[in-house]
């Protein structure tokens, strides 16, 4: 598909928002923002056409977006999205971790949804210029950040079943704050058996809105039990793990080796990619491979497997203390964090905030 415009030519128009929010109402949100609630003042807005390919780059006030009543989006789902954060180092600067991934993820859902490929350079710079103007929302507070949402849908107005030929990409970015206010908390987790997040050859490699939609009576079914998310095991035989509704889901073994399912149906991770090579920094052993329930029971029952955890990009790592099911329990409710689970994360958003060493790399920064 086309991409007419080249990097250096990547010109935003910028039209400031007039009825930003005041000081002191900026000042109340950043002070408790919790997740999703609120939103920056502007945001950023690419378009495309399959005759001119990537075009009209441009910054706008946050507000709401016309769409014709039978965009192909809302009849369709045609759309994928991306979440990373920018991140506030102790000398002010803000920082995002391994954009260039998502990014490239981001070009992997589009092309399995028929979807342009945003190049890496646009998408970056989308970040840049949002930052630009709206650098006051990225808080400072410890574990806080600016989420950010790098989203693209099918806008054409047509009732044909075919890839959309006008598509619009945005950012959008909300103030987030700690994930775990009151201290690292283990979670119980819901085992499905009713429910399948995606089967073979279909969409459960992109970051796409439709997996997330299959997910949501799952997790409903997960809270009804007293679970803070829930496991999708794979669609064809309910035997292997896949993923969570929306994080990826690591083992520990007794001899520090670990272990994450693999799978064609399971969403790449960047957090998990991250903790996995933070691992192998440190010598020990990861695998990632097709991985049983019933392998997991009996790991815990043995102590074969001594922590298990889940991670994504808003919790980063998540301490699992158990699976729930139908029947049974693996695991004890009870359990505290495992000490590797919590030094893994402490180094990885030790990076992120830039309190530790970056010897990878990962940090890119936004307001330079």
């Amino acid at each position: 598909m086309k991409n007419l415009l080249a990097p250096q030519d990547l010109q935003f128009a910028v039209t400031v928002n007039e009825a930003a929010r005041s000081a002191a109402e900026h000042a109340d949100i950043i002070a408790e923002p919790g997740f999703g609630k609120h939103f920056t003042d502007h945001m950023v807005d690419i378009c495309w056409s399959e005759h001119g390919g990537w075009h009209r780059p441009r910054v706008q006030p946050y507000g709401p977006i016309q769409l014709d009543p039978a965009a192909a989006v809302l009849h369709y789902a045609q759309e994928i999205f991306e979440g990373l954060k920018a991140y506030r180092h102790p000398d002010g600067s803000i920082w995002t971790f391994r954009p260039e991934a998502n990014a490239a993820r981001m070009q992997r859902s589009a092309a399995r949804l028929a979807l342009p490929e945003l190049p890496t350079e646009y998408f970056i710079e989308s970040l840049r210029q949002l930052i630009a103007v709206d650098g006051r929302w990225v808080p400072s507070a410890p574990e806080t950040s600016l989420y950010l949402r790098p989203f693209m849908f099918a806008k054409e107005a047509f009732l044909g079943v075919r890839p959309a030929k006008k598509v619009n990409y945005y950012v959008i970015a909300s103030p987030a704050g700690a994930y775990f206010t009151g201290g690292v908390t283990p979670v119980s987790i819901w085992v499905t058996t009713h429910y399948a997040r995606a089967g073979r050859g279909g969409m459960g490699a992109a970051k796409t809105g439709g997996n997330y939609a299959s997910s949501l009576v799952a997790q409903q079914e997960a809270y009804e039990h007293g679970c803070a998310q829930v496991l999708f095991l794979d669609s064809e035989t309910s035997t292997y793990l896949e993923e969570l509704g929306g994080m990826n889901v690591v083992f520990v073994t007794k001899d520090g080796t670990l272990i994450t399912p693999e799978s064609s149906s399971i969403l790449e991770g960047i957090t998990l990619d991250s903790i996995l090579q933070l691992a192998r920094d440190r010598g020990l052993k990861t695998e990632q491979r097709r991985i049983t329930i019933d392998e997991v029971r009996e790991g815990v029952a043995s102590g074969e497997i001594v922590e298990m955890f889940a991670c994504g990009t808003a919790a980063v790592i998540t301490p699992i203390a158990a699976f729930k099911a139908d029947g049974y329990t693996i695991g004890d409710e009870n359990a505290p964090a495992g000490e590797l689970t919590l030094s893994l994360r402490e180094e990885l958003t030790g990076i992120q905030q830039g309190r530790v060493e970056d010897r990878h790399g990962w940090m890119l920064r936004l307001d330079a």
